[in-house]
């Protein structure tokens, strides 16, 4: 066991409902790790659509404010606590902590740790962490599209949808990926054939270039369109839609949007058509919390593998110093870049 030492830790604390420029910093004094913890040392974090919905008091199921944001983590041991083997200090790790992770350190559960290879570094593990389990189980746990098949990704440019695009094409399926304008390139060197999302007649444009439906599509934006998506499928074809976006903005419940969706996809679940539609939730399982780590831990290392040979090339939009978390937060917030915006330790 390591030698008990306070650590001083600084953490982005969101207050309340405020805009990016309103986070704060904090620094405060963490205790040695208790039983079966870990004190773990922030190397990479990020920010992610959770964040952004979290500021707005609209994440499904968030604590009440004030907390400290912060969904997923790369960071190195640095002390362990009892009953914790002590070989994993100054071991790089990965682990899914859903809020606390925009912090210096942090305590968190040996048992949460996932190993990260020393090949890889921190911003390019964090980068594909939660986005690349979302895409990996989507894709192969969900539904389970085979080479030769068809998949319509929404928001091609983004966290999950450009590691989305990749893994498919590395499976020998075509992709057809919205975008706007702007990223239609990007979107061309991921390997996927672009379609302008801004455009009045996109799904139109879609059945063009796949006349016969496609085997799924990957739905992040939810409300209205979401019926489009499931008309693009053809029969046997699954929807997995995985948030939405498109309610973002709205007032009111942040459970409402989810709740309509939910019934939604059970109605069109109940029709003789042989299209499926599934509701993908990076927690679903978590009760059977042993599984669920062990599922989690063996879909990274698929995606790190990929990394690691060069099939997948994760997309890092900016690395920004944690103290700044806040222009991280608006960067991301502001759909001009394509990639992740991850978070560092300061200089």
């Amino acid at each position: 066991m390591s030698t008990p030492v306070a650590t001083r830790a600084t953490e982005i604390v969101l207050p309340g409902a405020v805009e990016p420029s309103g986070l704060e910093v904090r620094t405060r004094d963490l205790p040695a790790p208790d039983t079966g913890q870990v004190l773990l040392r922030m190397d990479a974090t990020g920010v992610c659509f959770a964040e952004q919905q979290m500021r707005r008091g609209k994440y499904y199921n968030q604590p009440p404010f004030p907390f400290v944001p912060g969904y997923d983590v790369v960071g190195t041991v640095t002390a362990t606590g009892p009953g914790v083997d002590a070989g994993l200090t100054g071991r790089r790790f990965a682990a899914v902590t859903k809020v606390g992770a925009w912090a210096s350190h942090l305590l968190i559960d040996a048992a949460e740790l996932m190993p990260v290879p020393d090949g890889i570094d921190a911003a390019t593990a964090e980068t594909v962490l939660v986005n690349g389990i979302t895409a990996w189980q989507m894709l192969h746990r969900t539904a389970k599209v085979r080479a030769g098949g068809t998949v319509v990704v929404l928001g091609a440019n983004g966290g999950v949808g450009s590691i989305l695009v990749q893994l498919a094409r590395h499976a020998g399926i075509t992709v057809i990926g919205t975008a706007s304008a702007r990223h239609h390139a990007s979107v061309r060197e991921l390997g996927a054939i672009p379609v302008d999302y801004r455009a009045p007649d996109m799904y139109d444009q879609i059945r063009k270039i796949a006349p016969d439906g496609v085997d799924a599509v990957f739905d992040h934006v939810g409300g209205p369109g979401v019926v489009e998506s499931w008309r693009l499928l053809r029969r046997g074809g699954t929807l997995v839609s995985y948030g939405t976006a498109a309610t973002k903005d709205e007032e009111g419940s942040s459970q409402l949007p989810v709740l309509k969706l939910f019934g939604q996809l059970a109605a069109w679940n109940s029709l003789p058509n042989g299209r499926s539609a599934h509701f993908y939730n990076f927690w679903a399982g978590r009760r059977c919390r042993t599984e669920w780590r062990r599922r989690l831990t063996e879909d990274l290392t698929e995606v790190l593998r990929l990394v690691a040979d060069g099939v997948l090339t994760p997309r890092i939009a900016a690395e920004i110093p944690l103290s700044d978390a806040a222009s991280a937060l608006a960067l991301a917030e502001s759909r001009t870049v394509i990639g992740k915006v991850v978070l560092v330790p300061g200089a």
